[in-house]
């Protein structure tokens, strides 16, 4: 016969394991969380929409109303990516002004072991839906000159709205950035029909961003881009170069090589881009996107 004090440890192991059992997923919890502190806030160790890249506009601002979709597909080596994507553009006081807002929705990850200890995430895929940030861009025309230059200014901003902290996908803090956009034409004629034109467009800005660092509490770049467009008809080509170039060096000198073909037809347009990636930022991007102007 079983003496009394095995019953009482059969029942305190029995208490014991109990325990582990319930509050297993809050140590859990507090593993992944203990390790947030851990996170390089740059781009090369976060995922391809975590630090949005300036766009170099054309140094003019659009009067036509436009709404985007996109679908984009982040390849690299240790990371790939898919998403959907939403902008809005809307010109205020004929076309002097303008508001554009953007959205990056239902992002999809799968990570390699490597890249996943690289960054000091916890999951290797999606394990649940989650949203990007939002956007907000405010444009304004400072001068528009056929003589001289089209230089526009714009003041944007990030929202900490993202999700995933925990896999490196998004910073879950705020950034802004504030830029300088130059354009001008070095060929614009009319053959038969068509009207065809070449440009020569640049952007210039100041670029910050918030991160986990307890001595810097935050990064702050220098944005840059330079590139070209031209159109024929209903086609169009934009190519540019861009980057920003962040003062603690940790991955945070991103550089991406911009190309967009578009065609456009009752104001409808297609677009097919390729991004490619370089110095820290690490993916090739392919880009189809639909925008319906108004």
């Amino acid at each position: 016969m079983k003496s009394k004090n095995t019953y009482e440890g059969i029942f305190k192991v029995g208490i014991i394991y109990l325990c582990c059992f319930l509050f297993s997923p809050l140590l859990n919890a507090q593993d992944w969380r203990d390790g947030l502190a851990d996170l390089i806030y740059s781009p090369r160790y976060f995922g391809p929409n975590a630090f949005p890249v300036p766009e170099v506009r054309n140094g003019k601002v659009g009067n036509r109303y436009e709404i985007e979709f996109r679908g984009e597909y982040h390849y690299y080596t240790g990371d790939k990516t898919t998403d959907l994507f939403t902008r809005a553009y809307i010109p205020f006081v004929k076309g002097r002004v303008a508001l554009e807002v953007s959205f990056l929705w239902k992002e999809h990850y799968k990570l390699t072991p490597e890249t996943r200890d690289e960054r000091h995430a916890v999951d290797l895929k999606s394990p649940v839906n989650y949203n990007g940030d939002v956007i907000v861009s405010t444009i304004f025309q400072v001068l528009q000159s056929d003589q001289w230059v089209d230089i526009l200014v714009s003041a944007n901003i990030k929202t900490a709205s993202g999700g995933r902290l925990v896999d490196a996908r998004f910073t879950d803090a705020a950034s802004y950035w504030f830029d300088a956009n130059f354009g001008r034409d070095l060929v614009n004629s009319i053959h038969g029909d068509y009207n065809y034109y070449i440009r020569m467009q640049a952007v210039m800005g100041f670029y910050c961003w918030m991160t986990n660092d307890t001595v810097h509490r935050q990064n702050d770049a220098l944005s840059y881009g330079i590139g070209f467009s031209g159109g024929y008809g209903n086609f169009a080509l934009t190519t540019n170069l861009a980057g920003f170039k962040g003062y603690e060096n940790n991955g945070d000198r991103p550089l991406i090589l911009r190309n967009n073909l578009t065609y456009e037809i009752k104001k409808n347009i297609i677009s097919f881009r390729y991004h490619h990636g370089m110095k820290d930022s690490l993916y090739d991007t392919y880009v189809l996107a639909y925008i319906r102007c108004f």
